[in-house]
């Protein structure tokens, strides 16, 4: 009896689950083989595209053949395309299996070698190759037009799930807390919570339910896309599909002017180096100086007899205090002090209060004049726009069609945010309380937020209670800290050092 192997294929790895593909295939192949009275030995897989000609399957069984060559095994597929989608693969392909001694039936086309069967393999190779190119472009077309319509067609983000919506199809949706832990990351490096990207990672890093490599890390490169995707803004772009910017269907994480602000922070040179060593086990450094040189005290364990123990060192050669060890809870103990003393009488808080709160009714009363001019930048970006296009359709110059495309690109980012704003701005804004809780909270009790552990919490406290940081002696101590800005000027103005302008200003 003849033997034979049989060759199955799909296009993808979600067909192997999803479809009965393979299984369909190997069925009719057996089929073939026993109304040919032939023995099928080994069944070969694949699932990669037809265009591709190394693929792990293909190779498998060409090694096979060719160990069994002697064999004179046929090689069943369901049908050419199953074996290739382009005339050239199709060709490279055959002519591997014929090398190593095999050769192909199919129950849907009858192989030859004679001129004619030729030419019929190679015509459907040929029709064959025009499906797959035409079902690509037509693919590549919807997925365009639905993001002209401002529909995310790829991968759901971070932060984002796919949900079926009636008349809309799958749209974005927010993804909890994933969504919350994404949005406060780009907040917080968009204000300069996160003076650099090591932060925001470290920042994702602490949450169990956000996504990591097998290392247990978020990596940089992950982090540098989240902070550049304008999706998080609610809107959509693409320079592979030629999409220019939109409004997407979906709901923002935050809004186009703070993505813009990353974008830029970006772009800037970092203040703080990055280090791999800015964990929870030392959070004052960086923060903290040496009293005898000024420069930042570095930490580390220090192996002891029995165990490991923290320490603060200043490592500036030529100081009084180098190599000397000051141990991490006496340092951190005088700090958590300091801050328990950060503490503002009833006045003091009151008249805090009382500025916040004339300062977001002043803010209110601008809503309607910002809303006015923000109508006439508006109309003068549409004009610029305008200007713009009758010049790129005049010129022949690719210099001057590629400056006047980067032109107009930003033209339409800049209109896109106005847009935003301007929607923005006819919004009533949020209460009082619920928009300056947190401001209020940590001027009432900065050490609570101390106390809390995190990291990222920490860092905010010594960036908005110290951020010229702070001196420490190995034998005096924590030096007398400035005043931090709140409470110095909060402070002033109880005990009348300064007196408050009248709502009429100064006078001339």
């Amino acid at each position: 009896m003849a033997k034979a192997v049989i060759y199955c294929r799909v296009s993808t790895k979600r067909q192997t689950k999803e479809g009965d593909g393979l299984a369909s295939q190997a069925t009719r192949c057996r089929e073939f083989a026993r109304y040919r009275n032939m023995e099928v030995i080994e069944v070969f897989q694949d699932s990669q595209s037809g265009s591709l000609i190394d693929r792990p399957g293909m190779q498998t069984m060409l090694k096979y053949l060719k160990s069994h060559r002697k064999d004179n095994i046929t090689v069943i597929i369901d049908d050419l395309s199953r074996l290739a989608r382009g005339v050239q693969a199709h060709i490279t392909l055959r002519t591997a299996i014929s090398s190593v001694g095999a050769k192909l039936a199919s129950p849907s086309i009858e192989f030859g070698e004679d001129s004619d069967s030729v030419l019929v393999e190679h015509l459907l190779a040929s029709v064959s190759q025009h499906h797959r190119q035409k079902n690509a472009e037509q693919t590549r077309n919807r997925r365009r037009a639905r993001m002209l319509n401002g529909y995310w067609v790829h991968f759901a983000p971070i932060g984002y799930k796919y949900a079926s919506k009636p008349g809309h199809g799958k749209v974005l949706v927010r993804n909890e807390p994933l969504a919350s832990i994404v949005a406060e990351g780009l907040e917080g490096y968009a204000s300069g919570r996160f003076e650099i990207r090591a932060e925001v990672k470290r920042f994702f890093e602490q949450f169990p339910e956000f996504p990591t490599d097998a290392k247990g890390e978020v990596s940089n490169e992950h982090v540098n896309r989240i902070l550049s995707r304008v999706i998080y803004a609610g809107h959509i772009q693409s320079d592979i599909m030629d999409v220019t910017l939109r409004p997407a269907q979906n709901e923002p994480l935050i809004s186009l002017e703070t993505y813009q602000k990353i974008q830029s922070r970006m772009q800037e040179k970092p203040k703080i180096a990055a280090r791999k060593d800015l964990n929870e086990d030392f959070p004052l450094r960086g923060a903290v100086r040496c009293s005898d040189c000024d420069n930042p005290l570095t930490a580390c364990w220090t192996k002891g007899r029995s165990k490991h123990y923290p320490y603060y060192y200043c490592f500036t050669k030529r100081c009084e205090s180098y190599g000397k060890a000051i141990a991490r809870e006496k340092i951190e103990g005088e700090f958590a002090s300091l801050l328990h003393q950060l503490v503002p009488s009833v006045p003091l808080f009151k008249t805090a209060t009382k500025m916040f709160e004339v300062w977001w009714n002043y803010r209110q009363a601008q809503i309607s004049q910002r809303g006015q001019s923000m109508e006439k930048e508006l109309r003068k970006l549409d004009q610029s726009i305008e200007q713009l296009m009758d010049r790129l359709i005049e010129t022949d110059s690719q210099t001057m069609i590629k400056a006047y495309e980067k032109r107009v690109k930003q033209l339409e980012t800049d209109k896109a945010v106005l847009v935003e704003k301007s929607s923005q701005s006819l919004r009533p804004m949020r209460s009082y309380d619920a928009a300056l809780r947190t401001a209020l909270d940590f001027i009432a009790s900065p050490y609570k937020l101390w106390d809390s552990g995190r990291l990222c919490d920490r860092r905010a406290v010594l960036k908005l209670a110290f951020p010229g940081g702070f001196q420490y002696h190995r034998n005096t101590g924590l030096r007398t800290a400035e005043t931090p800005l709140p409470f110095k000027v909060l402070g002033a103005i109880t005990s009348n050092k300064i007196q408050v302008a009248e709502k009429a200003g100064f006078e001339p």
